[in-house]
């Protein structure tokens, strides 16, 4: 067994106390090539859904410093993988998206740039296939990488979802059939030293009101065969530059407007909710021509003067 593993018993008391197994552990490698350990988590009552767990061989998962975060990831887990789709997120613009293949941890940048990179894709997934899809290359400055306690996995996945989502929002990635790793930029811009704390999006109600609903039409209804959602992920709060506490006020809201049912944390789409497929159907391809960059539409036809 890798080192980096050892000592085991520090990751699986973590994963334990969150209602997680750690199963299928395997050597790995890098993008650089140096070895990683590759573990599959799953909850201990349920197998059949299960996350990728990677952590370079150096990695010492014993040390006290790093407790407090290793369990807050394995119990956020925990909670995602009660999802139908543990891997699939909620874009601003409406896009359900699912994050995977990455490359975990961090390494340094092989072009010559002061960061460090993670390599990995995402998915549109509304259910038809289409096969768009987009691979990135997120990016790490050095300033940023001293917010963070390790450039590990569990310390950095949920930010860089967030920073993905982020740029997709902005119109600065598209989702293609084929194509190279496009570039996801996070710089101190998404966290504020004052605070303390990261900051992608400023949204009003509204907005996180479409979020929450749109967020259980897709990953419960459409994906999930109407098994239920979490509405309080903290990743999700942190995009919306909210609270937990908040989104839970979100979905007795939507509660009350019959869009949703809620118990505890979790949510289902009503059949108002499920009949307004046609216009989040209409979203999905209102923001896939946002994103779709119009510069290159002269050249994909052939007209260009370079």
């Amino acid at each position: 067994m890798s080192s980096t593993l050892a000592p085991a018993a520090a990751l699986e008391s973590a994963a334990r106390a969150a209602g997680i197994t750690i199963a299928a552990i395997e050597p790995g490698t890098d993008f650089a090539g140096a070895p990683t350990t590759r573990a599959t988590i799953a909850l201990a009552a349920d197998s059949a859904k299960t996350l990728t767990l990677e952590l370079s061989e150096s990695f010492d998962a014993a040390n006290p410093k790093f407790a407090a975060e290793l369990a807050t990831f394995f119990s956020e887990a925990a909670e995602r993988l009660r999802n139908p789709r543990p891997d699939v997120y909620l874009a601003l613009h409406g896009l359900p998206l699912s994050f995977g293949n990455f490359a975990w941890p961090f390494h340094a940048s092989t072009s010559g740039a002061d960061t460090y990179v993670v390599h990995g894709e995402i998915h549109l997934e509304d259910g038809r296939n289409s096969g768009l899809h987009s691979k990135i290359s997120a990016a790490l400055t050095q300033t940023f990488a001293t917010v963070v306690s390790a450039l590990e996995q569990p310390f950095a996945e949920g930010f860089i979802t967030n920073a993905v989502r982020k740029t997709l929002d902005q119109g600065q990635l598209e989702l293609v059939k084929s194509g190279n790793r496009q570039p996801v930029p996070v710089t101190t811009r998404y966290y504020s030293m004052k605070q303390q704390r990261f900051i992608f999006n400023d949204t009003d109600a509204a907005q996180r009101h479409d979020f929450l609903a749109g967020k259980v039409f897709w990953l419960s209804h459409i994906l999930g065969n109407g098994a239920p959602v979490w509405i309080a992920d903290p990743r999700d709060a942190q995009y919306l530059n909210t609270t937990v506490d908040e989104l839970r006020a979100t979905a007795a809201k939507l509660q009350t407007e019959g869009l949703i049912a809620v118990e505890g944390d979790r949510a289902t789409a009503t059949d108002t909710l499920r009949a307004d497929e046609p216009r989040y159907r209409a979203h999905v391809e209102e923001a896939l021509a946002f994103i779709k960059p119009s510069f290159n539409e002269d050249m994909r036809s052939g007209h260009t003067n370079m």
